[in-house]
């Protein structure tokens, strides 16, 4: 395979998302470069639904690409979504682009949560406030996440994160194959 990237920005310092993004490059290119950089979603703190979640990943990563050298961006936001029936899921998103402009997305991580969590967070807790103080816990989301507390272990917050970025990587994990479609969708007139 060939990676054409070197260097790699996460729009985050949280170790738990650089760790996942670096598990996943790690198999692609050992000798990747990655870097953490504080920058601003534009959402708020506690992401609702799937749109704003992927808006504050595609912000985070766009912003760690113009503020560093990098070639490639990696934004990743955690948020959660209100179900028709009231109960509440969360919900990760993974947002990749390069200087080119291409674009990848991935998501996971939806899982119900439980209502006396869902009950913190309408009252204006973040997930991860609201995960340490219904288990007794410090740091959260910088550690296993709500995701590991929930599934009791099972998986924790970086094993969780890292399917989304391999799925955003899709279009330099396979370029012959997104070439294609886009070819095609021009022949097409679309």
């Amino acid at each position: 395979m060939n990676f054409p990237f070197a260097r790699v920005a996460v729009g985050s310092r949280n170790p738990v998302k650089l760790a996942a993004v670096r598990s996943v490059l790690e198999r692609v290119q050992p000798a990747l470069q990655v870097e953490g950089i504080d920058v601003a979603s534009g959402v708020p703190d506690q992401p609702m639904g799937d749109e704003e979640t992927q808006r504050g990943a595609r912000n985070r990563a766009l912003a760690a690409l113009q503020l560093t050298g990098a070639e490639l961006a990696v934004g990743l936001e955690g948020g959660v979504v209100e179900l028709a029936d009231g109960r509440m899921r969360s919900c990760a998103w993974a947002v990749v682009v390069d200087r080119d402009g291409r674009e990848g997305m991935g998501g996971s991580l939806s899982m119900p949560l439980p209502d006396v969590v869902a009950a913190r967070i309408r009252a204006g807790e973040e997930l991860g406030h609201a995960m340490d103080a219904i288990a007794s816990a410090v740091g959260t989301k910088h550690g296993r996440g709500a995701v590991g507390i929930l599934t009791a272990g099972l998986i924790d917050r970086q094993r969780a994160y890292e399917p989304m970025v391999a799925y955003a990587l899709a279009p330099w994990l396979a370029p012959t194959l997104f070439a294609a479609t886009n070819r095609s969708d021009d022949q097409d007139g679309r």
